[in-house]
């Protein structure tokens, strides 16, 4: 789908629920130390998750939905995304990227804006024309929303096991993300 230096964005497969599960894990415990209970944190289970990304991945056909990985050349799998239908109908938005996770090492890299690209044409491919991303309010990921072209367009609070979780949505009124400026390292 997308490429940058030997960065491709495809569709997951089931052999890649591991490797999706312990980034997901990886990515919640080094973005939300300190943020999240270390109880919740620390429950966190490479088998439960592996097995829930297992189901995403099956699911998708039948919710008109998709899992995207980023693999980068050498690395593997080093990022994932999961997308569909927007899940609240009242927001204007017709899709919806459910989640965006990059492995904390390979940050910085591209891989966020390579899922994020894929996760438009993916959109458009099942003729769904806006996006909406919700994110915990204290997560650095808001910035890369907005530098992405993400507007604040929603502000709710949920529950994550008990706890009341701040959240902003960034919304897609047309399916392009913004190119980031690219700096030179010397």
């Amino acid at each position: 789908m997308d490429e940058l230096r030997g960065l491709s964005v495809r569709t997951a497969r089931p052999e890649d629920a591991a490797e999706l599960a312990r980034i997901y894990i990886e990515s919640w415990q080094d973005t939300y130390a300190g943020v999240i209970s270390h109880a919740l944190l620390g429950a966190m289970s490479l088998r439960g998750h592996t097995a829930r990304w297992q189901a995403a991945i099956r699911n998708t056909e039948r919710s008109n939905g998709a899992v995207l990985v980023a693999e980068e050349a050498g690395q593997g799998v080093i990022g994932l995304c999961s997308l569909g239908a927007v899940r609240d109908s009242g927001t204007g938005f017709e899709g919806e990227v459910y989640t965006l996770y990059v492995d904390p090492a390979f940050l910085g890299r591209g891989t966020g804006r390579a899922l994020l690209s894929g996760a438009f044409d993916a959109l458009k491919a099942r003729r769904l024309r806006s996006c909406l991303i919700w994110a915990h309010a204290r997560n650095n990921a808001c910035f890369f929303y907005e530098a992405m072209g993400g507007r604040r367009v929603a502000t709710r609070t949920t529950r994550l096991l008990g706890e009341l979780t701040p959240e902003i949505g960034f919304g897609w009124k047309k399916l392009v993300a913004r190119k980031q400026a690219r700096t030179i390292q010397s």
